[in-house]
């Protein structure tokens, strides 16, 4: 039986500044709304989200 997740991969569409949350949402199959407030109420480094911009690869 397999898991098949979508990759992470920052999507062209839906982006707003960089699709770091657009690539999360699409991974954990969640409203990237939802992650976006998270990453505000949660206080995500700037650094942090730099990184992310930098690993995730872009579509």
């Amino acid at each position: 039986m397999t898991n098949a997740q979508p990759p992470l991969v920052r999507p062209l569409a839906g982006r707003w500044i960089a699709g770091v949350c657009q690539a999360v949402a699409n991974r954990l199959g969640v409203s990237v709304a939802l992650v976006r407030i998270l990453t505000v109420l949660l206080g995500v480094p700037l650094v942090a989200y730099v990184v992310a911009w930098v690993l995730i690869p872009s579509e």
